[in-house]
């Protein structure tokens, strides 16, 4: 095993398993949201699912397969036909801190993680009110 400055963010917190509870849960929430749901066009949340749970897993230092499979995430881009206001980024951030909370996580680690994500959620907003 390696040292714990060796250690990723992914490896630390448990890997694939620890990202695939947090975006299924988070999904969870999503498919019953009446203010999200919309945003998925897709009838299966699967794919979105996926492609969550791969560019986290990315982010947070495990497997690249996102960039392999998908180029550059261009998060913003992606988002941009869907219109992410503050009532939108609330909704998810609602969303997101139930299934951070699913987690378990140590305090230090998951303030790290919901922090990243409050501020993703911040950058997405594409339309004020």
């Amino acid at each position: 095993m390696a040292t714990g400055e060796d250690v990723s963010f992914y490896e630390a917190v448990g890997g694939e398993p620890t990202f695939r509870k947090l975006v299924d849960k988070f999904y969870e929430g999503v498919a019953s949201d009446p203010l999200l749901r919309p945003m998925y066009p897709e009838g299966d949340l699967g794919p979105a699912s996926d492609r969550m749970r791969l560019f986290l897993m990315q982010y947070w230092g495990g497997p690249t397969t996102y960039s392999e499979e998908r180029g550059h995430p261009r998060l913003r881009m992606r988002h941009a036909p869907f219109v992410v206001d503050a009532a939108a980024r609330d909704a998810w951030l609602r969303n997101m801190r139930a299934a951070v909370d699913a987690l378990d996580l140590p305090a230090e680690q998951h303030e790290q993680l919901w922090q990243y994500l409050e501020r993703a959620a911040y950058f997405m907003v594409n339309k004020m009110d």
